[in-house]
């Protein structure tokens, strides 16, 4: 009698436990979020980019890399294979070239996910690093860039072991640069069902250099999106289930102090900065738990999150767009140029709309 009375008290603490973490999920997916549409003006539909625009960075002359075909668990399947695309934004016609990847790189298993690029001081070349997850592993891909016949150099691949979730980079240097690890786990079960069901706080940010590699900042939820200040004394983290951005401060040594944290209300992705203004873009998931449970008839919409004065006591968080899956589905980045803004997926199209 008494074993079945332990019996029954741990399936029903088990129950209580399961309805709690379910009811939880639900809610930091925002999964009762209705959206209201919330347009820009003459928006298009760019060329070329209809299997995802994962992340979009803009060099200060307009041009705009972009990167395509990310396979990753929980997407609708795909054949097309990962791309660099570039956009010149001073160009009227906005047609997105595919960058030349050389013969010898192994663009089979290539599943582009963040990137970021750097621009030497020294000489000007343009550095491009790149987020790949090939057979679902994680590494960097470092190339040049070479403007005149818009085609990649293969630099080198950067693998370490606490480079084992990556989500986001960005470079501060030839050879250095802070990630985001938006897993603690890495086996596909552990990291697609038991983690976001537990919703812990394991997640991580680390610094790269060929000198040092080390974890700079704990605790998120799932860090996202990464991104510098203008000025390159700040760094800015989307932590994508707590539905903040993370302001943190580097040190001489690389590492990173906490600052403060800015809720947005949206499960923000890949992070933009204005090089101009310091204004934040972001790319963000209005209702997450559509995308988890993915229906092509109520497809998950899009949010673009524009933050000003970030480093103020006041920081003005707006709502630059908005769509409920009619127009784009599943948005992950944001970016400005010329006042035009552009906006990638993670595996639907890319658009191009005038800013109000």
């Amino acid at each position: 009698m008494g074993k079945l009375v332990f019996i029954s008290i741990v399936i029903a603490a088990l129950s209580a436990l399961i309805g709690e973490r379910f009811v939880n999920l639900r809610r930091i997916t925002l999964a009762s979020r209705e959206l209201v549409q919330n347009h820009l003006p003459n928006c298009v539909t760019l060329k070329n980019l209809d299997y995802g625009s994962e992340d979009i960075t803009i060099l200060g002359n307009g041009l705009a890399f972009i990167s395509t075909g990310l396979k990753y668990p929980g997407f609708p399947p795909s054949d097309a294979t990962s791309k660099i695309f570039a956009l010149d934004m001073k160009d009227p016609r906005m047609k997105p070239m595919e960058l030349r990847m050389p013969r010898s790189f192994d663009l089979d298993s290539f599943n582009a996910h963040g990137i970021s690029v750097y621009s030497d001081p020294s000489d000007g070349t343009v550095y491009l690093f790149v987020v790949n997850h090939p057979h679902h592993k994680s590494q960097v891909e470092q190339f040049k860039f070479l403007e005149d016949d818009f085609s990649l150099v293969h630099v080198k691949t950067i693998k370490h072991e606490l480079l084992y979730s990556v989500n986001d980079i960005v470079a501060v240097g030839v050879e250095a640069f802070y990630a985001t690890n938006d897993h603690y786990f890495t086996h596909p079960i552990f990291k697609g069902i038991v983690e976001p069901f537990l919703a812990l706080p394991w997640s991580n940010v680390m610094y790269y250099s060929p000198e040092e590699v080390k974890v700079v900042s704990e605790g998120y939820y799932s860090a996202n999106g990464i991104n510098i200040s203008p000025d390159k004394g700040h760094i800015y983290v989307a932590d994508v289930f707590d539905h903040n951005v993370h302001v943190l401060e580097r040190k001489e040594d690389n590492a990173l102090v906490s600052v403060k944290s800015v809720a947005v209300g949206s499960l923000c992705d890949n992070i933009e900065v204005d090089p101009e203004t310091g204004d934040l873009w972001l790319g963000c998931h209005p209702n997450a738990w559509k995308l988890v449970m993915f229906d092509v008839k109520d497809p998950p919409g899009s949010e673009v999150i524009h933050i000003q004065n970030i480093h103020s006591d006041q920081p003005v968080v707006t709502q630059a767009y908005a769509d409920n899956g009619e127009v784009i589905i599943g948005s992950s980045v944001a970016a400005t140029y010329g006042g035009k803004l552009l906006i990638g997926t993670m595996f639907h199209k890319a658009i191009c709309c005038d800013l109000k």
